[in-house]
């Protein structure tokens, strides 16, 4: 069993026998001794991680309603992505459209992805959005996602602009849907176009109910966009005719598109009484030159954009300056571009050489565990220096702590424990950890486990990454942070649901105490040698 105190009155519970369940418990003494007679129980499932409610009922409601389900929030998780996720407008919304610019498909260390990974998980997103905005169908999209180490956007625009949906369930939008069913006539589009042999449709996936897809070559493009003009225009037909990339041709609805989407969000967002405070677009191609159309927004052309959109934007943007051609590739010019604009920090976790020392000046629970699963991933890469001192600094973290006395109220549940009492305390010379196999360790033992794996990936495949890095603080120095740890290995990718219980020390910003880690393996994604995954 394991059991950890938090805050002034508050406990958390995990049991070998249940690995896939955490129990928060509270304690109200209404006298002096072991008394707890106003005690609140709460259960949370974490083998169906995005349920909305607990597995059993609360056996008291001492505990208040805004904070059970703050609880309730972070270890459940959404269930779907909801416009109202945030409590007031974003920080910053950012929208990238993914190839060649978010994704760099020349950097097989996705060295730049990574490093926008730990910047916005440790800085952004618990106040901020994050939109990926791409040509590619859904299917192709996935299929990216399932290649490339990228996060969980909060809302995705893919098919170049006609479709619209939410959270990582994708959920559509059928307001999108019914925007784009005016004037527009798929059937009258695949009439004209078999009229032209230049036209080589893309694979099936890319054929999408608002978005007709076709391959031409670049000599006979301005040929055949200037012919299907013609044609639409006398079938009276109003669609949107985009050449990119220097092949792909695609057809759509007058209103479709990722100009046209974007704009289509942002009302939506006005209307909800929570404009973005600042937006930036990013892109590479000429598909994205209507992100860079939409006022008022920011605009990064990464360092590798194509001839097209450089041509854009020197045709009709020139003296925008709140459009930039960034120096750097892909996502590290998003970076850039948030710097050079100062929409907000842009110095990622991973720029720090020496991860441990680098410190924000108030504590920030997201920011501490994205360095230490930066530091977990160089030392097993042999990045890090190998020193003594950093396997003693991980295990000051995990310090020792007095935990109350366990209930027999737990009887009820059947659990077989034995407990060592002093007093009225559990004494623990560490915090718990729960491996995703169920198995459950001192935090120390897995300190000492993690020591000599010291260079057991060099050379190989292995990088690590957090996504959907949620928390909530429960106490006054007291935090519940959620997320997605996920390797990439040369086994293949694998991911664990986490939890994790950590106290922050008044006065000293970055300094924490790790109590307890809870994992679960998320369905299909679970390491084949089990024992690799120390953390």
């Amino acid at each position: 069993m394991g059991t950890k105190e938090f805050g002034s009155n508050a406990c958390l519970y995990s049991f070998p026998s249940l690995p896939q369940t955490i129990f928060l418990l509270y304690l109200s003494p209404s006298g002096g001794g072991n008394q707890t007679k106003n005690l609140s129980f709460s259960p949370f499932s974490l083998a169906n991680p995005y349920t909305r409610n607990p597995i059993f009922k609360p056996r008291t409601t001492s505990l208040t309603l805004s904070r059970r389900r703050r609880i309730a929030n972070l270890i459940s998780g959404p269930l779907s992505w909801k416009m109202d996720r945030l409590d007031g407008p974003a920080r910053l919304m950012i929208v990238s459209d993914l190839d060649h610019t978010m994704v760099d498909h020349h950097d097989p260390e996705n060295t730049s992805l990574l490093r926008f990974n730990a910047l916005w998980e440790s800085l952004y997103r618990h106040d901020s959005l994050l939109v990926f905005s791409t040509g590619r169908s859904p299917t192709l999209y996935k299929q990216l996602r399932s290649e490339k180490p990228m996060l969980t956007p909060d809302i995705t625009i893919t098919s170049v602009g006609t479709e619209i949906t939410y959270g990582d369930s994708m959920v559509p939008d059928e307001g999108w849907v019914n925007v784009l069913n005016q004037k527009w006539d798929r059937n009258v589009v695949l009439e004209e176009t078999a009229k032209l042999p230049q036209l080589k449709f893309q694979s099936e996936t890319e054929q999408r109910p608002h978005k007709v897809s076709f391959y031409v070559e670049k000599g006979h493009a301005q040929d055949v966009i200037s012919s299907l003009s013609d044609r639409f225009e006398k079938r009276g037909l109003d669609v949107k005719i985009i050449y990119s990339g220097g092949i792909d041709l695609d057809i759509l609805p007058q209103g479709a598109g990722k100009g046209q989407a974007l704009a289509y969000l942002l009302k939506k967002f006005k209307e909800g009484g929570k404009p973005p405070i600042n937006t930036l677009v990013c892109g590479d191609s000429g598909n994205d030159a209507e992100l860079f159309s939409i006022p008022d927004v920011y605009g990064v052309m990464v360092s590798n954009a194509q001839e097209e959109l450089l041509q854009w934007h020197a045709e009709h943007a020139k003296e925008n300056t709140k459009i930039i051609h960034a120096s750097n590739r892909c996502a590290a010019g998003i970076i850039e571009a948030i710097g050079h604009f100062g929409l907000g920090p842009n110095t990622s976790p991973r720029d720090s050489s020496d991860i441990l020392v680098s410190k924000l000046d108030n504590f920030n629970p997201s920011h501490e565990v994205v360095k230490f699963y930066i530091t977990y991933e160089r030392w097993r890469r042999a990045e890090a220096e190998k020193s003594d001192l950093l396997i003693q600094s991980l295990k000051h973290i995990c310090v020792s702590m007095r935990l109350p006395y366990l209930p027999r109220f737990f009887k009820y549940f059947h659990f077989t424990c034995t407990l060592i009492l002093v007093k009225s305390f559990i004494l623990h010379p560490t915090g718990i950890a729960v491996h995703p196999s169920g198995v459950e360790h001192s935090l120390h033992e897995c300190i000492d486990t993690f020591g000599p794996h010291y260079g057991d990936k060099q050379g190989k495949q292995f990088r690590v990454w957090l996504d959907r890095v949620f928390t909530s603080q429960i106490g006054s120095t007291s935090w519940l942070v959620k997320f997605d740890k996920w390797e990439l290995t040369d086994d293949g990718r694998h991911c664990s649901l986490t939890t994790i219980l950590l106290n922050s020390e008044p006065g000293n910003p970055g300094a924490f105490s790790l109590l307890h880690v809870h994992q679960t393996w998320l369905e299909g994604f679970a390491a084949r040698c089990q024992n690799d995954w120390i953390f």
